[in-house]
């Protein structure tokens, strides 16, 4: 059994068993809302976490109480000592899980049973080849949508990752739901959120409301059935009656779940961002190399966390750019 956690619950008691390691900047798709279009300036290779330090980071936080990890990017498979990192992270007896573009999966199918990475999460934001193509600037939707398969086949739980853009793929939700009929996979509609260099504006979003406005005039109100919450949940689930897997919502702008937060966040750099809309970053990878005790850092961190959304409490805060220029490109942070 693990110790009470004490440096991980904040200033409003919310404790944070959830750690989303970021493993690279660097990602094999440039898909518009995570990247801008010039790029990004990635992080000189000495200033990044190497695999021993990913591991030694990752162990006080487990020690502390965190019992999930999350492996995200940019593209975490694209990283050349990946198959050391998940080994040793699978040491540390944690529930491990990954948020990939799907794209490398094949290759990895083996280290992911022979270490118990069972939970995988793969983005795919349009069942259009040619969508695929505009927004992720790569001819990939094939490879990609292959590999999905292959994890459902090789029994893995199987979540797909769709930010919804108004006017660009939310004629697809009825698409997307319907893969639940046949297949155990889990559909998670994911609201466009606001980054450095993504041109983010409301007009885009596409709320729960909309979604679930779609789906009861499709399928039937009576057909749509509310699934209970997990426990600290981003998504609202949902399911079609008769179908084999599910929907869910992640309603991060319009109606967030930030009460219950969990999540605490560990850049490719070594930052510890302790909300996703929030600029506000600890360094601990220098307390590290500095051989301090990093306990104090990631309570630091943990204790800096606002109520809700990083201090972003509204439409007009979210509206102006400024707030989002002040925060990394999605692809920095990690998810």
């Amino acid at each position: 059994m693990q110790k009470p956690n004490t440096i991980l619950t904040d200033t409003l008691g919310r404790t944070h068993n959830y750690l989303r390691i970021s493993l690279t900047e660097k990602c094999n798709l440039r898909c518009t809302y995570c990247m801008p279009s010039e790029g990004v300036q990635l992080t000189p290779r000495q200033h990044l976490m190497n695999a021993d330090e990913v591991y030694e980071i990752a162990k006080v936080f487990v020690a502390n109480g965190v019992d999930k990890i999350r492996l995200t990017g940019g593209e975490p498979l694209v990283r050349k000592d990946f198959k050391a990192i998940l080994k040793r992270l699978s040491s540390l007896k944690t529930t491990l899980s990954i948020t990939t573009n799907g794209i490398l999966v094949d290759r990895f199918i083996d280290d992911f049973k022979t270490y118990g990475l069972k939970n995988i999460n793969v983005s795919l934001d349009t069942l259009d080849a040619e969508k695929f193509n505009h927004i992720t600037r790569r001819n990939q939707f094939s490879k990609a949508y292959e590999n999905i398969h292959l994890l459902i086949e090789n029994g893995f739980k199987v979540k797909l990752n769709i930010v919804l853009i108004k006017g660009f793929n939310d004629n697809e939700i009825i698409d997307f739901i319907a893969l639940t009929k046949a297949l155990p996979i889990s559909i998670r509609f994911i609201e466009f959120m606001p980054f450095d260099g993504n041109n983010w504006n409301k007009s885009k979003l596409v709320t729960q409301q909309d979604i679930l406005e779609q789906t009861t005039n499709h399928f039937g109100a009576k057909n749509l059935i509310k699934l209970k919450n997990e426990n600290n949940f981003t998504s609202r689930d949902y399911k079609i009656f008769g179908h084999k897997g599910e929907f869910g919502i992640i309603s991060s702008v319009s109606n967030p779940f930030c009460d219950g937060c969990n999540r605490i966040r560990l850049t490719a750099n070594g930052k510890v961002k302790n909300c996703l809309f929030s600029n506000n970053e600890t360094d601990i990878l220098t307390a590290l190399r500095n051989q301090e005790y990093i306990e104090d850092v990631i309570a630091k961190a943990i204790y800096k966390k606002l109520p809700k959304r990083g201090g972003m409490n509204s439409f007009e805060q979210l509206n102006d750019p400024k707030q989002h220029s002040n925060n990394r490109s999605m692809i920095t942070i990690g998810g």
